[in-house]
């Protein structure tokens, strides 16, 4: 099979460099156009120094993207400018796949959107009909999408760490530390991601009012409450956290653990540790997503590690293009999965079913 050719918009950030970097080894998809208004003419090795050597792309003006040049597009805009260049996608006759990594189409609501993000969403049934792309949670709808919706970073650690518990437990409280490291504020430098403050501090910042709860809550549903304090580390890359949930005594270590697998075995981009709470180290650089939990006395407690960068942006915009095109899901992530291999297909949440 020949790749298909992959358009990169607004390429010049974090996320865009390690979408890139994973798109020339991806052995289906080949990255032909890169965009950024600021850094148009200029080779994309000028932002993502470690691709020298490795592509010759310059980046191109999003004004003079040519629909007919690519087959599928990543969109890596802020929030807010993402719903703008898909719907100049659209306008332009393009319509193929489209991953979104801003936050523009992963809501349901478009009130809740409006009032989390303080913006008007100018395409409300574009965001009503894509689809969100948590991969684990959402497989089956994924496959043959046309619009996918990446989960933000925090969003992704807190679903998959609770997700198995909606159908175990019913209802249920959740309260959530979780640390992130200087990446997830994006490449803009502001006076928080700065080193002299950064480096060996820890700073809480929009407890119980993260905008990523919206996500949460509404891949868990209405059964689950979620109280979050988000925490900014001292390191560059990661999300490392714990959520506390109180368990029924009909309820013990062995019947979670049994609910973990039965909800992520065999998924080939999240790791299971039952009785031990994962580290941060060893998912970074990693497409993994660690999750690992301890009961005791009536108390869970599910530990959570992931990449921000990769997991919780990129590795996961990847695995929905795969997903997407009928590809085995780890392609171009892991080695040894091979374009040949078997496709797992997922069956709808035994659960209950997403809305967005």
């Amino acid at each position: 099979m020949s790749p298909i050719r992959a358009a990169v918009l607004h390429g010049a950030g974090y996320a865009g460099g390690e979408l890139l970097a994973l798109l020339l080894s991806h052995p289906l998809a080949e990255p032909t156009v890169v965009t950024s208004r600021s850094q148009a003419g200029e080779p994309v090795w000028t932002t993502h120094p470690r691709l020298r050597g490795q592509s010759d792309l310059v980046y191109s003006d999003p004004a003079d993207l040519d629909p007919e040049s690519f087959d599928v597009a990543f969109v890596c805009a802020e929030h807010g400018q993402g719903a703008a260049a898909v719907g100049s996608l659209r306008a332009s006759g393009f319509d193929g796949l489209i991953v979104d990594l801003s936050a523009d189409h992963r809501l349901d609501s478009v009130a809740t959107y409006e009032a989390v993000y303080g913006l008007t969403h100018p395409d409300p049934e574009a965001m009503r009909s894509a689809v969100y792309g948590l991969a684990e949670v959402n497989a089956d709808r994924i496959a043959g999408a046309t619009l996918v919706a990446n989960p933000g970073c925090f969003a992704t650690g807190l679903s998959l760490a609770l997700w198995p518990l909606v159908g175990l437990l019913g209802r249920f409280e959740a309260s959530v530390t979780a640390l992130t490291g200087a990446s997830g504020s994006g490449a803009r430098p502001s006076a928080t991601t700065h080193y002299p403050r950064r480096d060996g501090n820890v700073r809480a910042y929009k407890p119980l009012a993260h905008r990523h709860l919206a996500e949460v809550q509404e891949v868990l549903g209405d059964g689950a409450s979620v109280h979050f304090v988000p925490v900014s580390g001292p390191w560059t890359r990661g999300i490392w956290g714990t959520a506390h949930v109180a368990l029924p005594e009909s309820v013990d270590f062995d019947t979670v653990t049994g609910t973990f697998e039965s909800a992520y075995g065999g998924r080939p981009c999240v790791r299971l540790s039952p009785g031990v709470l994962p580290e941060l180290l060893p998912t970074v650089g990693t497409p993994f997503c660690d999750l690992g939990w301890v009961a005791r006395d009536g108390h869970l407690v599910v530990g959570v590690a992931l990449d921000n960068l990769l997991k919780g942006a990129a590795s996961q915009a990847v695995q929905n293009l795969n997903l997407a095109c009928g590809w085995p899901e780890a392609l171009g992530l892991l080695p040894g999965v091979a374009v040949g291999d078997t496709v797992r297909r997922v069956p709808a949440s035994p659960f209950h079913s997403m809305s967005s």
